[in-house]
């Protein structure tokens, strides 16, 4: 959960009178265990924010880190895992990476992560630019930008993901940035424990909605804000935030009435907790069909991977549900990397 751009820059934002380096992969080749576009935060004494590799790179790009403090330099590294000779050799990912590294200063605004925090804590999403220099160009003249949607200088629509943008300046990597998801959780019994914490675990933002009084206690959901509610009390405040959202009260009317107030909303996922019968009984009490939803509608919800207990079941919704926050198709994993 650590790992969220918006994590580091929460750890970042109270220390940035300090020394930091922001260390951003910018291109891979073959096999990498993060893509172009991921971020990492290095501090003056050492410490590291976030994760590049697993694990195995970040002891040596905090040494390179060091160096592009003193000097004040851009510095640039690339591994090589499919050299002998390379010390990432035997990390036996065969893939290359190269790693752009540029210190945070007042010359540069620190590299404007400011507004991208404030652009997180307002829910704007953006696309963040970074220009590709040589390593030895000075970061006191290196000005890195972050944009909204509505004022982007480049197209939007070719970057989806992160990409390279060339112009008469010269390239730079364009990363699209939004605030965490945001998981709304219907329904606060015990089984809505294990979804809730595997989404926080994830970085997710969980909020759950039951205005039950035996149901949705603090107490179960520490990592999750909790609106004591009925469905019909909520208002576009609560579900316009929502990407995506599990209804579990186990309660036909309740579900019922859960699923009409979703369905008003752009949710990319929405998923109903039972059995296709049960569901079909919901959906004629809320006066709605599985093609109301402008999302995906799982009814059963999630993946049939086995399990009944409800940590299986949180983990077959939250799998399917990444998958289509991610625009993922199910495959298997060597299906993509050949």
């Amino acid at each position: 959960m650590d790992h969220q751009i918006e994590d580091l820059l929460e750890h970042w934002l109270p220390l940035a009178d300090d020394a930091w380096v922001l260390a951003v992969i910018t291109q891979i080749q073959g096999s990498a265990y993060r893509k172009p576009g991921a971020m990492m935060l290095f501090h003056e004494f050492g410490q590291g924010v976030g994760m590049l590799s697993g694990g195995c790179l970040e002891a040596d790009l905090r040494r390179h880190a060091q160096k592009a403090m003193q000097t004040k330099q851009v510095t640039c590294v690339t591994y090589d895992a499919s050299d002998e000779s390379d010390a990432s050799y035997r990390l036996g990912c065969g893939g290359i990476v190269d790693i752009m590294l540029i210190p945070l200063l007042k010359e540069n605004h620190d590299l404007g992560l400011v507004e991208l925090v404030q652009a997180f804590r307002h829910g704007r999403s953006g696309f963040y630019q970074l220009p590709l220099v040589k390593a030895g160009t000075d970061a006191r003249q290196y000005q890195a930008a972050f944009y909204t949607e509505a004022l982007t200088p480049f197209p939007t629509s070719d970057f989806v993901r992160t990409g390279v943008f060339t112009q008469e300046a010269g390239e730079s990597l364009i990363i699209p940035l939004r605030p965490r998801f945001h998981l709304g959780i219907f329904g606060g019994g015990i089984d809505a424990k294990p979804i809730a914490a595997m989404a926080h675990t994830l970085g997710w933002q969980v909020t759950v909605f039951d205005g039950r009084t035996a149901y949705a206690r603090a107490a179960d959901f520490p990592h999750a804000h909790v609106v004591k509610l009925a469905a019909g009390e909520l208002t576009s405040n609560h579900i316009a935030q929502l990407d995506c959202a599990v209804v579990m009260n186990h309660n036909l009317g309740l579900d019922a009435a859960a699923l009409k107030v979703i369905q008003a909303y752009p949710l990319a996922y929405v998923a109903l907790l039972g059995p296709a019968h049960r569901r079909d009984k919901v959906l004629v009490m809320a006066g709605l069909s599985t093609e109301s939803f402008s999302g995906v509608f799982s009814a059963p919800a999630g993946l049939a991977l086995g399990g009944e207990l409800p940590s299986a079941v949180a983990l077959s919704i939250l799998a399917q549900c990444h998958g289509v926050l991610h625009g993922a198709t199910l495959k298997h994993l060597d299906e993509i990397m050949r």
